[in-house]
């Protein structure tokens, strides 16, 4: 009897793919992620070759060149609050490393992580939230990813895959068979740029309506934020806030939703929706935000030249420098 011959070069691509695929799509049931009562003890990072120690320190650095650009809100009490309602989440879920919290000055409706706890909010979520527990409901979600190492296993992923491509060399095909294989499996592009995939975010759905639970808040907020994007979005087309622009609050992720909260999260009768403090701290942004449009987008008053009373009304128009004169001396 013939058996058939597989290279060896092309069995470590097949384990390299197959590998690959028990990375992006773990099995629930084969992870106790449903225990409530287990959040914090729970395991829920996926695997990876970095180590946390080198996440955090890429995190760190990516959080340098974020504030680079970004504007960040400085007032210690809308910090303050933000970073308290954080880590109160933080506390609720299986994150296991520092969070670090800071406020964007931005009108768009977005949050995210960095690698290695890193989360920046911008101000837009803040103004855009009716209650405390829709805040609560898009930093939950941002947690989520933090707490599962997406992006160190997006990393992995893409890592073991450019090995596996690598015997493809060695296999007859075509130049343009290979070419296409590889872009197929996004050899070669920077992880830096490569967004969260679908399955990532279903995920970070998914722990985050039970960190927002946990936390005492009711997960329906981060569903009925959902609602209020999409109808921000009617009201002016184009306008979709970036925390969904990748992966759109659509009908199936919201029906997804409300069954997990369903089937995971007993009603427990009462949660928390809000507190004063939320009001007066919108309140607050939206004063600190109302300063900053008067005194100009640095947040320092702004210098106007002051005509002089004795000007020639001609020359007030001008840019040019006051033509000086020598005075005479008086006589002897």
């Amino acid at each position: 009897m013939r058996h058939a011959f597989i290279h060896p070069r092309c069995r470590l691509l097949y384990l390299g793919i197959i590998l690959v695929l028990s990375l992006a799509f773990p099995a629930r049931s084969e992870d106790p992620k449903a225990d409530l009562n287990d959040i914090g003890n729970r395991r829920v990072a996926h695997r990876s070759m970095i180590s946390e120690q080198k996440e955090i320190a890429y995190g760190r650095q990516l959080s340098g060149d974020v504030e680079q650009s970004a504007r960040l809100i400085s007032d210690p009490i809308v910090t303050e609050y933000v970073n308290r309602v954080a880590q109160n989440i933080a506390r609720n879920s299986d994150l296991k490393i520092p969070l670090t919290v800071k406020v964007i000055d931005s009108p768009d409706i977005n949050a995210f992580a960095l690698p290695g706890g890193f989360l920046y909010v911008n101000s837009g979520v803040l103004k855009a939230a009716d209650e405390e527990d829709q805040l609560a409901g898009v930093i939950a979600h941002e947690i989520a990813h933090v707490a599962a190492r997406h992006w160190a296993s997006q990393v992995t992923r893409a890592t073991l895959l450019q090995y596996a491509t690598i015997p493809l060399i060695f296999v007859p095909m075509s130049y343009p068979v290979y070419i296409g294989v590889s872009n197929a499996l996004n050899f070669g592009i920077p992880m830096a740029f490569l967004r969260f995939s679908r399955n990532a975010e279903s995920e970070a759905d998914y722990l985050g309506l039970q960190y927002l639970y946990k936390a005492g808040y009711d997960p329906n907020a981060y569903v009925s934020f959902f609602g209020k994007v999409t109808e921000a979005e009617r009201h002016e087309p184009g306008s979709v806030p970036s925390v969904f622009m990748d992966h759109p609050p659509t009908a199936d992720r919201v029906i997804k939703a409300e069954q997990e909260i369903k089937k995971l999260l007993p009603d427990r009768g009462q949660s928390l929706v809000s507190t004063s403090e939320f009001n007066d701290v919108q309140a607050r942004l939206e004063s600190l935000l109302g300063q900053r449009k008067i005194l100009g987008n640095s947040g320092t008053p702004t210098l106007t030249r002051r005509d002089h009373p004795s000007a020639d009304p001609q020359d007030t128009a001008t840019d040019t420098p006051p033509v000086l004169h020598r005075r005479s001396s008086p006589p002897n």
